[in-house]
């Protein structure tokens, strides 16, 4: 099967050992940097950083854009394991050799763990970064989210690499 950029002698767990380390460190960067929010950024303030781009500091209820606000923070933490452990499970899964794909999935777990360590904790996510462009905003997230985003493009574009290395060998086989 055709990989992107993929070493082909990577070993199951030296997979899991760079998975390990890509999850720690993204559950270490957004910890970090929601702590520094929590102590130094004021709530519901916005702090511009850049045109279109500030600091906004706020907590979300629910899960993604506040979807599922006001359910128990216990069944919200419930569904997030589910969901950390289907992907786990999908991780698992997957050919060794595809990289990205193994990176991709590390991301979403890291990603994951960040944002049930604030709902476990506190009840809710800490979110802070603010895109916005005059009167239109989107969605407020956090490092945790942006590593969830990466991780599912990481997928995305792996997938689409390998669909289209296979259709180059199958294009070069019938014109053989």
């Amino acid at each position: 099967m055709a990989t992107l950029n993929h070493a082909s002698g990577l070993s199951s767990s030296n997979r899991f050992v760079i998975g390990a380390i890509i999850i720690s460190l993204s559950v270490i960067l957004d910890q970090i940097s929601k702590l520094l929010v929590e102590l130094y950024l004021p709530f519901a303030e916005v702090i511009p950083v850049f045109p279109s781009f500030a600091m906004y500091r706020i907590w979300n209820e629910g899960v993604a854009f506040s979807f599922l606000a006001g359910y128990e923070s216990s069944a919200l933490v419930i569904l997030a394991l589910v969901v950390v452990g289907v992907v786990i499970w999908l991780w698992k899964s997957s050919p060794k050799e595809r990289i990205w794909l193994s990176a991709g999935y590390a991301m979403i777990i890291g990603g994951a763990l960040g944002n049930i360590i604030d709902r476990g904790l506190y009840g809710h996510v800490v979110d802070f970064i603010m895109i916005y462009y005059q009167d239109w905003s989107f969605a407020i997230f956090n490092i945790a989210d942006c590593f969830i985003t990466l991780g599912v493009a990481f997928i995305i574009l792996d997938e689409i690499w390998v669909a289209y290395k296979a259709r180059s060998l199958s294009q070069n086989d019938t014109n053989s």
